[in-house]
């Protein structure tokens, strides 16, 4: 099949999508935090048995995971995968179908509950995905398989699934596909052969001081003004340690000490997160944090070594030449001039590669746009894209619907149709 019969075949079989957006809406209005993802995983696994078009669905892998297999035909086996799981953000997006969900967390303390990083979009562009392919059998054959993850937030859906056997329940892949909704223009697409998202570590970092009354700061050791001096120092590993040329970002998040203010707590609480895109600059970083929290808790006279806990990991994603090339090139002929064949690398970080390295098979993620596009314009033209454009995990996020949808929908299903198409 020629690249433009691909692109006929996407015109002629088209689907209404006017369902997808309506399910889009309520996926948003009823986000779930990671590892409670288990409404979004029913509604999935029941529109797709809904379709009634052959789909083998497997539920409550890796806990609410859900994998569906379409087989048809000799060829090759390709996996295309979004996650389910939303954030502990308020929304403040003003949509007519924000969220107003509150959930309990892992550490039972109730949060509200957004879909701040676009997985609502992931899950419904599958959805639809899976119903255009499941149309266009006719035309393609192999293996396809849709995954929906858990826990990517923190970093365990993917290994999770693994863990609990997602291979030995559906076929491996001979290739994993995947892909993220950002605050780029709408309608566009972002992809590169090489890196494509960071690698990232979190850190629970505990100092301990000596407790005591607010008025009497000379009897104790003050975990507060130890921590501030922990982060103020965390603050020069990336300026002063790192070449220029090499990216990384310490970023603390979190800092938590004491309940009211006449009361020096006995402890705090920092967490740390650290993106790089090089194993070297990594191992240097990390090295450089320990070196500093220890440093500044012996300058601060702390009464025990500090606790410093790993909390989370995601791998360096790393886009394969082959099948990155072969993506790339389907792309150039249906999105045009709407495609970046060479986009910056991300700095956020993703756990979708795990399905595709843990058996030593390629992968290959792509970034679609969400911003409206004349708000886009309209604010480059202004020069203020870093200032007015909401990125993921904002409670402002709020990508637009359309095109943003169709465009996701049709990435999937180009990615898909690149390796399976007759």
């Amino acid at each position: 099949m020629s690249d433009q019969k691909l692109s006929d075949l996407l015109s002629s079989s088209s689907i209404d999508l006017a369902q997808y957006e309506t399910l889009y809406k309520h996926f948003h209005s009823h986000p779930e935090l990671s590892f409670q993802e288990s409404e979004t995983a029913a509604k999935a696994a029941a529109h797709l048995d809904s379709l009634a078009v052959g789909y083998e669905i497997h539920t409550s892998i890796g806990g609410h995971g859900l994998a569906a297999v379409l087989r048809n035909g000799n060829g090759p086996t390709i996996l295309l995968r979004a996650d389910m799981d939303a954030l502990p953000v308020q929304e403040d997006t003003g949509l007519e179908y924000a969220s107003k969900v509150t959930m309990r967390d892992n550490d039972d303390i109730v949060k509200p509950v957004m879909h701040a990083c676009g997985h609502d979009f992931h899950v419904t562009a599958l959805l639809a995905a899976a119903e255009r392919l499941a149309k266009m059998k006719e035309t393609w054959k192999g293996t396809l398989i849709l995954v929906f993850q858990p826990n990517e937030e923190r970093a365990g859906g993917a290994q999770a699934m693994l863990d609990d056997g997602l291979y030995n329940k559906i076929p491996v892949p001979d290739i994993v596909l995947g892909q993220h909704v950002m605050a780029l223009r709408a309608g566009n697409i972002g992809c590169r052969i090489g890196t494509i998202m960071s690698e990232a570590d979190s850190f629970k970092i505990t100092v301990f001081g000596r407790g005591g009354h607010g008025s009497m700061p000379h009897r104790t050791v003050d975990p507060v003004v130890m921590a501030a001096s922990v982060v103020m120092k965390l603050q020069t590993i990336v300026s002063r340690e790192v070449d220029p040329d090499q990216f990384a970002v310490v970023t603390v998040g979190s800092l938590q000490a004491g309940q009211t203010e006449n009361i020096i707590a006995d402890k705090a609480i920092i967490r740390v997160n650290v993106r790089t895109q090089n194993h070297e600059v990594r191992n240097r970083v990390l090295a450089s944090i320990r070196r500093v929290v220890k440093g500044e808790c012996e300058a601060s006279g702390a009464v025990k070594e500090p606790l410093i806990e790993e909390t989370t990991h995601f791998p360096l994603s790393v886009n394969d030449a082959t099948v990155t090339k072969s993506v790339l090139d389907s792309f150039e002929q249906v999105f045009g001039d709407r495609l970046d064949s060479n986009a910056a690398p991300s700095t956020a970080s993703e756990d979708y590669s795990l399905l595709a390295s843990s058996q030593g098979k390629p992968s290959c993620f792509w970034f679609f746009g969400g911003v409206d596009q004349k708000v886009w314009d309209d604010t480059a033209k202004k020069g203020r894209l870093a200032e007015d454009i909401s990125v993921n995990h904002s409670p402002f996020f709020a990508p637009v619907i359309q095109p943003t949808l169709a465009t996701g929908v049709d990435a999937l299903c180009v990615g898909a149709l690149t390796f399976l198409k007759t």
